[in-house]
């Protein structure tokens, strides 16, 4: 009966402990200070793969894994819309900024290595579809350059001496100076066609619908600093006829 009553204590003083762990928890999320991303901040795009005409009045970035599924869903579902209403009409320019969450996908990095690797044969758009196509097969990277023209040899000694694993972290850097933490997240700026440096004016998280996006663009298309001059003068030419 004594070593009974002991067991109940014991259990009594582990819940007492544990409500007690619990409830510190909820007061520490409770008072931890919200950080709120900025929503407007400059990026340098360096020397970036672009995909586009380089005098696009806007310029879309995204930062990306290539193992994040929703990353996948953009690049297969909404991309190719986009890519056909406002990157091949010359309104909108595409760079890729890389941010492999290396703690959740074990291969994200070589992956952003493989694609900078196949840049350097001119292959960086080839190899994105392709990693993004084969998501579940993405280490398979000498399969991955065969499939679409490589130098195989050139390819993987790029890999395997990891030249591009310094732009990679340096992309890392950019994304998280930009306040980004997942997977995928966009940014919208407008392009300065003699500058690598952009200022961001809307930020989209996540693998929107395509009509999002569609939204966003077309609204800053319309209010571009451009614009704003035309119906400025609009405005002084109709106030002169008056």
């Amino acid at each position: 009966m004594d070593d009974l009553k002991k067991e109940v204590e014991t259990l009594n003083q582990n819940m007492n402990a544990m409500q007690k762990d619990i409830q510190e928890i909820k007061a520490l999320l409770q008072n931890r200070v919200r950080v709120t991303p900025p929503q407007s901040v400059v990026m340098d795009l360096g020397k970036r793969p672009v995909k586009g005409k380089a005098d696009a009045k806007l310029t879309l970035v995204e930062i990306l894994d290539y193992q994040c599924p929703y990353c996948g869903q953009f690049s297969r579902e909404t991309m190719p819309q986009i890519e056909k209403e406002y990157i091949e009409t010359g309104k909108v320019r595409y760079v890729v900024v890389n941010l492999p969450l290396e703690g959740m996908h074990k291969s994200a990095f070589k992956a952003a290595e493989a694609a900078a690797c196949a840049g350097e044969q001119g292959e960086f758009w080839e190899m994105q579809e392709r990693l993004f196509n084969n998501q579940q097969i993405i280490d398979q990277w000498k399969t991955h350059a065969e499939a679409i023209g490589l130098d195989v040899d050139k390819f993987q000694q790029c890999m395997d001496t990891g030249r591009q694993a310094a732009q990679i972290r340096s992309d890392m850097a950019e994304a998280h100076d930009a306040g980004v933490s997942g997977t995928p997240a966009f940014f919208l700026a407008y392009t300065d066609p003699k500058s690598t440096a952009i200022k961001t004016i809307t930020k989209l998280v996540g693998s929107q619908p395509y009509a999002s996006f569609k939204a966003a663009i077309d609204k800053q298309l319309i209010n571009t600093p451009e614009a704003a001059m035309e119906q400025e003068d609009g405005k002084a030419s109709r106030a002169a006829k008056k």
